[in-house]
């Protein structure tokens, strides 16, 4: 059944969302691997307790959610269905990686949450476009 969708400049959006996911994917990638190879554990001090945090596994966590982020981009591009709700779903894992680090870099992890949730919007609201986009009528 052919739909008629006009394709407009938001779909402009579906191309800044993969931009963000791979300067998302750099970002995870390059603090997973700093975890990776540097101390194996952290200490936060709050006015309750002392915490201990493994870097090393968030450092391998940080590996795969950035991988995960590039191939979102990658497969975004080509416009598919199934790339737009992995694109989303990556995105959301990594808003709530991110959240999960709220104590120990709050500016941060808010910054992160953000460019996630752009992400999530700007896939989501035009998807109907780049189906036609991608040729997928």
């Amino acid at each position: 059944m052919m739909t008629d969708v006009r394709v407009t400049g938001w779909t402009g959006w579906a191309w800044f969302a993969a931009i963000l996911l791979f300067i998302g994917a750099a970002i995870d990638l390059f603090y997973g691997f700093m975890a990776i190879f540097g101390p194996d554990t952290a200490y936060f001090v709050s006015p309750k307790a002392l915490v201990s945090f493994n870097l090393q596994a968030w450092g391998w966590w940080s590996v795969i959610i950035g991988v995960l982020l590039l191939l979102a981009g990658v497969f975004l591009i080509r416009g598919a269905l199934w790339a737009r709700i992995f694109a989303v779903i990556v995105a959301a894992l990594n808003a709530v990686t991110q959240l999960m680090s709220l104590p120990a870099q709050p500016w941060w992890s808010i910054v992160m949450v953000t460019v996630d949730l752009l992400v999530i919007y700007a896939v989501t609201v035009h998807g109907r476009e780049l189906k036609v986009l991608a040729g997928e009528d």
